[in-house]
């Protein structure tokens, strides 16, 4: 009878063969020169190995609570996402963000570009790409002729990807002849050359069969319902959620930020409105980077700062875990920024990757909270030091056991967190955290009305009694977040592909804030905020439900 310990180091190599991807983005070696395949039977075989480590998990040796909890969360995350698959959720992947196509070229990013075998398994993989994108294809046939279609507003965003990434408008810009033209010469040009190419020709190939047939059949539809919707939030909370409180609680939040915003714009502008304090701020020099190249040596520069002063005070910081790098995310992909975590040896760190929408002015007064959300204490604490705890965590916890609510939502704590250690009294990066949150609260409002096309209540001034479309999401989002138009645009399009994820942030910020809110009142005085950090992160990642349980024992 297997440990669960062995369980689980069995998946993590069996998933690492069958995805290639996730292997290099888990940073497991070996698998760096192939891609998933994406076709039907792929998908089937990854269903396969998740059934069989399910079935052996029942069966299991389980000796203590850390067995318990492992278990559980294997269980817990496994048992959603055949679900998932069975639902047929994986015959519609177009979306324009974490789709299939987006993994194949993010699998780039994470590689390692050192020596000339480094380049060579490059430019092996590149051949590859044709391969994984055809079985993409035949997977999108496959759910064609089930009727499981994905939306027409994310067939062309997932089109006009390819094209970026095939470099349409310039062959020579493409992002494999990009990533190419990095290599210092040497006896891999050739290769790399021709890589490059049939690559790129993978992703416009890729896009025009989009555009030209999969196209007219794709669904007009943006809504997913009440079956999809639910059983997406359970995969993407680890909880079950009553949706309409959750609806709910999205007004009182934004309703409550916005109290606060106000507060603190007339501490910066006094008598001026939101607009007017956030024009004040983007227009005054002392708070604007100028170039991309300076913005990302600010970037690093918070990062290396903010462990610094943190390590040893209200955390501690193990030392792979102090470095963090910023990165500029490569243009195509979805505006919001992202953060991937180091490989399973450290030998490649932690990344915050930012896309700037062809920027090159950046105010600041954002930018500070964005920058703890991803980096420390927020994603890079929670997942790399996840990644470092090799003696307490089984491999399926360190690699594959992030659960968006939970991860999320501490990512999101953790911006208000930075508040609460004095790191926000500036009144204008307070009021960045702010517009932050705010953004949060109506993704919880339109993800999920527009899914269930609920009402919007009639005591709100914004179109008050009717029910939620996309047309009506995107004014309200650009006026009540204070982000600019062209990054929630994207926003509306990720919200309506990725039905779910986006309430993950303040579903999860609220488990954690009241779970640390109980621990207080159980402890009273003896309460340590430090250790009770500890005491969390250490869990590792798990859904909702499970969190709170698990913190309940605090």
């Amino acid at each position: 009878m297997a440990t669960v310990s062995e369980i689980s180091v069995r998946y993590i190599e069996e998933m690492a063969a069958a995805d290639p991807s996730s292997a290099t983005a888990w940073g497991v070696p070996g698998f760096d020169d192939r891609l998933p395949d994406l076709s039907p039977d792929g998908l089937a075989e990854r269903a396969a190995i998740q059934r069989r480590a399910l079935e052996a998990l029942a069966t299991a040796e389980r000796s203590g609570e850390g067995d318990r909890i492992a278990a559980d969360v294997m269980a817990e995350r496994l048992g959603v996402g055949l679900e998932m698959h069975e639902s047929g959720d994986d015959l519609r992947p177009l979306r324009v963000i974490f789709s299939p196509l987006d993994q194949v070229r993010r699998s780039f990013d994470l590689m390692a570009l050192g020596g000339e075998s480094d380049w060579e398994t490059v430019a092996a993989r590149m051949q590859a790409v044709p391969g994984a994108l055809g079985g993409l294809r035949r997977t999108l046939e496959e759910g064609m002729a089930r009727g499981q279609l994905s939306a027409k507003r994310q067939v062309l965003a997932c089109a006009a990807q390819c094209e970026t990434w095939g470099g349409l408008e310039n062959p020579k810009r493409s992002y494999f002849a990009s990533l190419a033209s990095r290599y210092p010469g040497g006896p891999s040009e050739e290769r790399l050359r021709l890589g490059s190419q049939v690559a790129a020709a993978a992703y416009l190939e890729l896009g025009t069969w989009l555009r030209e047939r999969y196209l007219e059949r794709a669904t007009p539809r943006d809504a997913v319902g009440q079956e999809r919707y639910s059983l997406a939030a359970r995969y993407f909370t680890g909880a079950e959620l009553d949706l309409e409180e959750t609806y709910a609680f999205g007004w009182d939040e934004l309703y409550r930020i916005e109290d606060r915003m106000r507060t603190v714009c007339e501490q910066l502008v006094p008598g001026a409105s939101l607009p007017e304090v956030v024009s004040h701020l983007e227009a005054d020099p002392a708070r604007v980077i100028e170039g991309v190249d300076a913005f990302q040596s600010w970037n690093q520069a918070l990062i290396d700062r903010t462990i610094d002063e943190l390590d040893g005070v209200h955390f501690d910081i193990p030392e792979p875990v102090r470095r963090c790098e910023a990165m500029i995310a490569p243009p195509g992909g979805a505006a919001a920024m992202y953060y991937t975590g180091p490989s399973e040896d450290f030998s490649r760190p932690g990344r915050t990757w930012y896309p700037t929408m062809g920027k090159t002015r950046f105010p600041l007064w954002r930018e500070v909270s964005i920058c703890y959300h991803e980096g420390v204490p927020g994603h890079h604490l929670q997942v790399a030091q996840v990644r470092y705890l090799s003696d307490t965590l089984t491999r399926f916890q360190r690699l594959a056991g992030f659960t968006s609510g939970h991860g999320e939502g501490w990512a999101l704590y953790a911006e208000r967190l930075m508040g609460e250690l004095g790191y926000l009294e500036d009144p204008a990066y307070e009021l960045g955290m702010l517009s932050a949150h705010a953004m949060r609260a109506v993704r919880v409002i339109v993800d999920i009305g527009m899914h269930l096309e609920l009402e919007i209540p009639s005591s709100e001034g914004y179109h008050g009694g009717e029910r939620w479309t996309p047309e009506l999401a995107l004014p309200f989002v650009i006026e009540r977040s204070c982000f600019p138009a062209d990054f929630m645009a994207s926003e509306v399009d990720r919200y309506l592909g990725l039905p779910g994820q986006a309430i993950s942030y303040k579903v999860g910020e609220r488990v954690w804030l009241e779970s640390r809110q109980a621990a207080k009142e159980r402890t009273g005085a003896s309460f340590d905020l430090k250790d009770f950090h500890r005491f969390a992160l250490d869990l590792g990642g798990m859904g909702l439900d499970q969190l709170r349980a698990e913190l309940g024992r605090y």
